[in-house]
């Protein structure tokens, strides 16, 4: 009955509470209005609507229209601005017959502000309209990258987006589309789909267009290279491996093992394995493994402070096996067969089998006295040494046959044919005794892909038909081979290879083996049975040669159709990610029927593909974000997928990835704990760069520093290229590192620390501690140098320089304008400009000028809010370098009297300054700058109560970044959207 009781109470204590507080709110309306009529109209009859009424409208503004309440409240930006006015006390103007009393303007601005408060605590929460837009420039380079994983950047030729009212242009009160836009779009989603690599399972993009045969050698060969080049085959990293491992008790790793070693050293533990057996097996008597064995046991001990002493004794047994393999080498041989060319293609790929098969073997030279037993090395010992140490692991680059070339300019995985297409794999040892399974199934693949998405094997054929019949000393140039031209389409089918081998082995057959001539031809080579090559193994080469040649081929039509339903499967997943979003049935049919379709008319099926792909590029799914309301004017949740959405485009700028989607799949992302998981996973992702780049970079105004050019560089040589990415660098290194470790706000004003790299280190003077130029390192007492935190970066300072100076003016508008907030009117038409050259400012100094400009009565009210907080940088040079001197010779002073009366000399006082009295300005205006470019709109009154939630989470935890984050993702503005209350068009 208790229970009953106290539940009834509540019950009935919430019926009673609900009236009580409609009646609250009806009681400040009607006070509102009547202020509004006793204290409002009154005043603005009286001061304003003179030049701001329906006879004249002074900037285009007309206060006559307010007559209520609602009006007023209807258009708070404005008003806001007439409360500026009137607290700068620059309206009425000075020139107006009357003025109000202070008790008048006090009044007037306390109505304002008390109707913005009441209106602000209405409409709290209200998620507002958030217009449907297209993505931004950078969010759609950044979703490309992520669709596609690599960054093509199709926007390049964009126009620049505009900017909303916050600064901000990830909006669609600035995102339109024009028809000029709408054609850049499909130029850049054909140039995306450009990219496609159709492999055997899927497909792909490649860093470049790959619709010529050239771009795709280029993809596939440059893969197949750069494995082989990942491959660790020094053979000092597996001598200095085994000697750690050796000494392992030594070096107090008493427990590792082999395989310890090989994976700290990423080296291939099956042939360390290898080495370590021949270094420690059998001891060799003689040969280069026995000198290669006393060479390892007289490797220097590891002492206590030196763990590698032996490197430099493992690099000479490097080079020892280096010169003593060669010697060994298996000299080349080459078959030939009278009147056809040693350029051939079956004879220069014999040729090149024969090498590779000969890595792992040796060849030992018949010197004098080599037959005596005492002095002939141990042919085995010497077999041994060249299988452990073959002449090569791999052959990248490879000589042409014709004309040979030196190595450096060869071609990458070439054949070696002159003039024609041909690969060819010599990676044997590399494979038997370097690569794990995995890595042998992964190389397998790629000399796969080379053949299936270059069409390798087809182009190759028809080069060598093209070669055989156009030379005049050729081999082809009888009637009987005119049934073969590579122009005909049908020539790589298996009929036509057949028979072409049939006809070309017979005549290869009845050469003569002692006849200069055959058939009135003149021979080109001089080779014959009795010489270098055999003639029957010519001829078996030139057998195998058709033989693999038509099985390649057929291998890639066979292989091409049968991937084709995986790439429709590909197309599938590419649209679901594409539109962030799973598909429905319709338009998975919809999408495969658009295919089809394409088919019939004649395209190709990876032109097709293609085109597909350009259709999903422009669909509105995809380059719009859209959260389409529906009818109505209630609030409604976003869905899951949609909310996985705009958390991902506030975060990183892009799409969602897979782990994301998951939760939105799962229906569980609108629950705050899952919501707050997934937002401090976010913001540990590489990908928050793209949140510090667009979200900073626009907050601060360096966004575009990387195009900066009114640096006067014959005046500044330091000032290149280089040192500029460097200082645009700068704050973004700043902005993740304070993003990912979850830093303090306040540490963009007061940090100690910055973060730099050789360049910029240089330019601070700040001695580099980093291992390598490109390396950025952070340094932790940044104050001594005259750096730490935004304030002192180059970037800003720089930006805020006219070129040829420094500009008080415009480094203090920067710091009250960017990270206070502060709204300061343009200035007058006809403002007079300072000198542009600070060398040149004759006998005043750049102070004494500004203080002059300030005599101006239209100039002094806004020069006094920033020329001060200026000054206090006259320490840094127009590129941000310290200085004690202006470009004048005067000494640099940086004493400042701030708004207010504080004074400070240099950074330090500025900081000061700022902690003291206008910190919590910079809070306000980041938690402003936060949420509106979160929820991607201009922000209303709607969004001020949890602008303060921002800030009173800021100060109960720390001030750390991650709670402002955190209170925008789980706010009501953040969750929901807002119904319409008109029809959409169909």
């Amino acid at each position: 009955m208790q229970f009953q009781h106290a539940a009834l109470t509540t019950i009935i204590l919430l019926l009673e509470l609900i009236p009580v507080r409609t009646v609250a709110a009806e009681a400040v309306d009607l006070q509102l209005q009547r202020r509004f009529a006793d204290t409002v109209r009154p005043f603005l009859q009286t001061h304003c609507l003179a030049c701001h009424g329906k006879e004249k409208q002074e900037g285009r503004l007309d206060l006559s229209r307010y007559s209520t309440t609602a009006a007023v409240a209807g258009h708070f930006r404005l008003w806001d601005l007439v409360v500026e006015r009137l607290e700068a006390k620059e309206m009425p103007p000075e020139e107006a017959n009357r003025h109000p009393t202070p008790d008048e303007r006090r009044a007037m601005i306390d109505w304002i502000r008390a109707l913005r408060q009441h209106e602000a605590q209405r409409r709290a929460g209200d998620p507002g309209r958030i217009l449907p837009r297209r993505l931004s420039n950078t969010e759609y380079d950044y979703t490309i990258r992520d669709l596609t994983d690599v960054d093509i950047r199709p926007t390049r030729e964009f126009p620049i987006d505009p900017a909303n009212e916050a600064g901000f242009d990830n909006s669609g009160e600035s995102l339109s589309m024009s028809p000029a836009l709408l054609k850049k779009y499909l130029d850049a989603a054909r140039y995306v789909a450009d990219h496609i690599v159709l492999k055997p399972g899927g497909f792909v993009f490649a860093p470049h267009p790959v619709v010529t045969d050239t771009d795709r050698d280029k993809y596939c060969v440059r893969r197949i290279v750069d494995f082989y080049h990942r491959q660790r085959v020094d053979y000092a990293d597996y001598f200095l491996a085994a000697w750690r491992y050796r000494h392992r008790d030594a070096i107090a790793r008493p427990a590792a093992t082999l395989v310890d070693f090989a994976a700290e050293a990423g080296i291939s533990i099956r042939y360390l394995n290898m080495l370590w057996s021949t270094l420690t097996g059998t001891r060799h008597e003689s040969g280069p493994l026995a000198d290669l064995q006393m060479m390892w046991r007289d490797l220097p001990k590891p002492d206590a402070e030196h763990h590698d002493r032996a490197r430099r004794g493992c690099t000479e047994m490097r080079d020892f096996v280096s010169r003593e393999r060669k010697m060994f080498a298996v000299p080349e041989r080459s078959i030939g067969v009278y009147g056809i060319s040693m350029g051939s293609q079956p004879l220069v790929l014999w040729k090149n089998r024969q090498l590779a098969d000969n890595r792992m073997l040796c060849h030992i030279p018949q010197t004098v006295g080599a037959d005596a037993p005492e002095n002939a090395p141990h042919e085995e010992d010497i077999a041994r040494f060249c299988e452990v140490f073959p002449s090569e692991f791999f052959v990248s680059q490879r000589d042409g046959v014709i004309n040979p070339s030196n190595r450096k300019e060869g071609r990458l995985l070439s054949a070696g044919f002159h003039l024609m297409v041909g690969y060819f794999r010599d990676d044997q040892p590399l494979y038997k005794q370097i690569l794990d399974e995995q890595s042998q199934s992964e190389i397998d693949s790629l000399w796969q892909e080379l053949d299936f998405v270059t069409f390798a094997p087809m182009r190759q054929y028809k080069d060598f038909v093209f070669f055989e019949r156009a030379e005049p000393v050729w081999f082809m140039q009888e009637a009987r081979f005119d049934f073969a031209r590579a122009e005909d389409r049908n020539v790589t089918s298996d009929v036509m290879i057949q028979r072409l081998a049939e006809v070309y082995l017979a005549k290869a057959s009845l050469q003569s083996a002692d006849s200069p001539q055959v058939a009135g031809q003149p021979v080109e080579s001089a080779l014959d049975s009795g010489k270098q090559g055999g003639r029957e193994q010519a001829l078996q080469a030139i057998e195998t040669f058709f033989t693999s040649i038509s099985a390649k081929i057929r291998w890639v039509e066979q292989a091409r159709l049968a991937a084709e339903p995986s790439h429709l499967k590909a197309l599938m997943d590419f649209s679901e990610r594409a539109c962030r979003r799973p598909l429905t049935k319709p338009e998975r049919i919809e999408l495969l029927a658009f295919y089809h379709s394409l088919r019939k008319e004649g395209l190709s099926h990876e032109d097709a593909v293609r085109d597909v792909v350009v259709s999903i590029l422009m669909s509105p799914r995809f380059c719009y974000r859209v959260d389409l309301p529906q009818a109505g004017d209630a609030v409604r949740s976003l869905s899951d997928y949609d909310l996985a959405s705009r958390l991902s485009y506030f975060l990183w700028s892009s799409m969602p990835d897979a782990e994301l989607l998951g939760h939105a799949g799962a229906g569980d992302l609108h629950r705050p704990e899952v919501l707050v998981v997934q937002t401090r996973r976010m913001l540990q992702d590489r990908r928050v760069r793209g949140f510090a780049t667009e979200f900073g970079g626009n907050w601060l105004d360096f966004r575009h520093f990387e195009q900066h050019n009114s640096v006067d560089r014959e005046r500044f040589k330091s000032f290149t290229n280089k040192l500029r990415q460097s200082m645009y660098e700068e704050p973004l290194r700043f902005f993740v590192d304070l993003v990912r470790r979850d830093g303090e706000v306040l540490d963009f004003l007061y940090a100690e620390h910055t973060f730099v790299d050789s360049v910029l280190a240089e330019h601070y003077g700040i001695p580099f501690l980093g291992a390598g130029q490109n390396d950025w390192v952070q340094v932790d007492q940044a104050r001594r140098y005259g750096r730490g935190g935004l304030l002192p970066m180059s970037v800003f300072l720089t930006k805020n320089s006219p070129g040829l100076r420094t500009s008080p003016v415009k480094r203090g508008y920067w710091v009250v304008r960017r990270l206070l907030g502060e709204h300061i009117p343009p200035p007058p038409p006809n403002v007079p400009e300072l000198p542009e050259d600070e060398a040149e400012l004759g006998d005043l100094s750049l102070r004494q000028l500004l203080a002059r400009h300030r005599e101006t009565e239209s100039c002094a009210g806004c020069h006094s809010h920033f020329d001060s907080i200026g000054l206090v940088f006259e320490g840094y040079g127009p590129i941000g370098e310290r200085r004690d001197r202006d470009l004048s010779g005067r000494p640099v002073d940086t004493q400042a009297t701030f708004p207010g009366g504080a004074e400070g000399t240099e950074l330090d006082g500025l900081r000061r300054y700022l902690s003291e009295h206008r910190e919590e300005e910079f809070v306000h205006n980041l938690c402003r700058k936060l949420l509106a470019y979160a929820l991607g709109r201009t922000l209303e009154l709607s969004d001020e109560a949890t602008i303060q939630n921002m800030s009173d989470n800021l100060d109960n935890n720390g001030h750390r970044f991650g709670s402002l984050v955190e209170t925008i993702v789980t706010s009501p503005q953040f969750l929901n959207k807002r119904g319409r209350d008109y029809d959409m068009p169909q």
